[in-house]
């Protein structure tokens, strides 16, 4: 059953809790944009006419007489049609129209008051629990993947394990964990946390991986609860860099070798034995086999978490290996990449914004790589959460992958959001996790 959580107008829930008896929602600006579908859940059936409601404020005071210019589009698509309407008491109503095919439109508004524009913008749907991905399944989609884990697996199980004395609290041990995945001398690298003192036979496993980009990970303790209600928690990164080399290092790697047009994502695309993400994909399943060779191990239960990237990473590996027991996952990147070509957004790194990249062999190859093909292949129970307004992973992707589910599943719909999740929706996955431990 579908669980929806609107959060329109909850303005001290945008921002972590330690900002909000400090400053102002939004983060210190002197305008705030509200709009308000008359759906109250931003959905419509298709054929339906939306309107949402515009409400503009400076310094917290109704902006009247300020014109709002807008465009209408589908998701990630191009205008369709463009307006303008006047507020009075700082209000405005905007036509949105329908759609006939089930799908998101999106409403950009910029106003312009001293001198200064602002932009925001709204998306609302239309019948999207029919959404539909444009992506394929390669008839040879298992048989590939099964042959390349039987490929890695013959690598044995090799890693270094070191304190990281930085990160250990008096509730938590934390180890720097050197992960080698095939005799190439490639390897992934990861924070390992632990309940202190952990019983043998005693914890969960969760397996974290990274949003996109070349870069360390940061923040190692802000998911410290997993290990302090029980779990073991794997925070991996993907490229094999150690993730305590200092940013300006890192910063000056992704500067040197993830550009828009030489960057990871687009690495080795043309061929689906070369592309990158390959290994990426495989070093997931090999930290799996990290996790559930720990005696700590509970021998049960086996999670995976994260978000955008790190979310695309959770379902994939989940669809790839049977020993995962359910599935965590926000606004999943990769999903329904070649969604474009159906006329409506496709899933990051929307690989159609850079020219060359419609080929015939590089679409061959995202089908192997998509998320919504390993989604055809869970059954395990899986928990997923996106906003209406991100365009990033837009909304229309997560539908796509959400509606292609078979297993047992839950959606928690933030309609507001963009690209982000707020603190209690992140510690309330853990709380998801914990009420379905076998």
């Amino acid at each position: 059953m579908m669980k929806k959580s609107l959060l329109v107008l909850l303005f001290a829930l945008i921002f972590p809790l330690s900002f909000v008896s400090a400053e102002n929602y939004p983060y210190r600006s002197d305008v705030l944009w509200v709009t308000v579908p008359n759906h109250a859940d931003w959905i419509y059936k298709t054929g339906e006419k939306a309107t949402v409601e515009v409400q503009f404020y400076k310094y917290g005071i109704p902006q009247d007489g300020v014109t709002v210019s807008y465009e209408i589009g589908g998701d990630m698509m191009p205008a369709e049609t463009s307006g303008s309407v006047t507020l009075k008491q700082g209000k405005a109503v905007i036509s949105i129209g329908t759609m006939k095919e089930p799908g998101f439109r999106d409403c950009r508004m910029t106003a312009t008051v001293d001198g200064k524009s602002y932009k925001h913008h709204v998306k609302v749907g239309f019948s999207p629990e029919n959404i539909k991905p444009y992506t394929q399944m390669p008839k040879d989609f298992n048989e590939f993947w099964d042959n390349n884990k039987a490929e890695a697996a013959r690598y044995p199980l090799t890693y270094t394990k070191e304190l990281a004395k930085d990160y250990c609290t008096d509730k938590v041990d934390c180890y720097l964990i050197k992960l080698m995945l095939n005799n190439r001398g490639q390897s992934i690298y990861g924070y390992l946390f632990y309940p202190k003192n952990a019983a043998k036979g005693s914890c969960p496993v969760v397996l974290c991986p990274p949003g996109a980009g070349i870069k360390t990970i940061k923040e190692p303790l802000r998911h410290k609860y997993y290990a302090e209600e029980g779990c073991i928690r794997f925070e991996i990164e993907i490229h094999g860099l150690n993730p305590t080399m200092s940013e300006e290092e890192f910063k000056e790697i992704s500067n040197a070798f993830n550009g828009r047009e030489n960057g990871y994502l687009n690495n080795g695309l043309d061929n689906r034995d070369n592309y990158y993400m390959k290994r990426v994909y495989l070093g997931c399943v090999r930290s799996i086999d990290l996790l559930t060779s720990l005696p700590e191990w509970d021998g049960k239960n086996v999670i995976v978490q994260g978000g955008s990237q790190g979310g695309a990473l959770a379902l994939i590996t989940t669809g790839l290996d049977n020993r995962v027991t359910a599935c965590v996952a926000n606004h999943p990147a990769l999903s329904d990449m070649a969604g474009y070509k159906a006329g409506r957004a496709g899933g990051y790194p929307h690989f159609f914004r850079t020219g060359g990249m419609d080929t015939p062999d590089k679409l061959k190859t995202m089908a192997y790589y998509d998320v919504v093909n390993f989604a055809r292949l869970i059954k395990v129970p899986t928990y997923i959460t996106w906003g209406y307004n991100d365009d990033v992973c837009p909304p229309t992707t997560s539908y796509a992958v959400y509606n292609t589910l078979g297993c047992p599943k839950e959606a928690l719909i933030t309609p507001i959001n963009e690209h982000w999740t707020s603190n209690d929706t992140e510690y309330g996955q853990l709380k998801w996790i914990l009420k379905h431990l076998k």
